[in-house]
């Protein structure tokens, strides 16, 4: 499955979901929007970090890049300094891609940054993100924030899934949906 495909599956399945969290949002559609894609994607990492074996988070595919561990750790800090940066506070956490290296550790971190992302975005307003406020490119709207975490973390799932298939693993997203119940 080609990356175009699968952020297209991905997109295709938010428009879908996005319906039933926002219905309850209907004043504020733009950060409930946030809200659902930030889920979908997170989803996918933490599962991926639950379906690698630990052995194999010191794997990287060739030298230049980081390995899983680092990866997951990455994407870690990315969750809370992006998601502080939109909230307009200091990150909880830092240098957890250097500092975290255990799969215990890097579940427990992501599963954290997820919750503290989930937490900030659900205090968000449409109004409050249309303010901007410092980040890395200059001043940005809070929600623009958000849905670049949501980018960042898309971009790095892509680095899991290749590292994934090179070790004959099936990426989360790859994997039939469970049925409801």
């Amino acid at each position: 499955m080609t990356i175009v495909r699968l952020a297209l599956m991905i997109l295709v399945g938010s428009v879908l979901l996005a319906p039933a969290e926002m219905s309850a949002q209907d004043t504020n559609l733009l950060s409930a929007g946030a809200r659902v894609q930030f889920t979908g994607i997170s989803s996918f990492v933490t599962r991926s970090a639950d379906k690698i074996p630990e052995n194999l988070f010191s794997f990287r595919a060739t030298p230049e890049v980081r390995t899983i561990s680092q990866l997951f750790g990455h994407i870690a800090d990315a969750y809370f300094a992006m998601c502080s940066a939109a909230d307009g506070s200091k990150p909880p956490q830092q240098g957890l891609e250097n500092s975290a290296t255990t799969k215990a550790s890097l579940v427990k971190a992501l599963a954290d940054g997820v919750s503290y992302c989930q937490s900030v975005m659900g205090r968000m307003t449409d109004q409050k993100g249309a303010e901007s406020v410092p980040f890395v490119f200059g001043p940005t709207p809070r929600l623009s924030i958000l849905y670049f975490v949501t980018t960042h973390t898309y971009e790095h799932y892509g680095n899991l899934v290749t590292y994934m298939r090179l070790n004959k693993i099936v990426p989360p997203s790859s994997e039939a949906p469970v049925p409801a119940k």
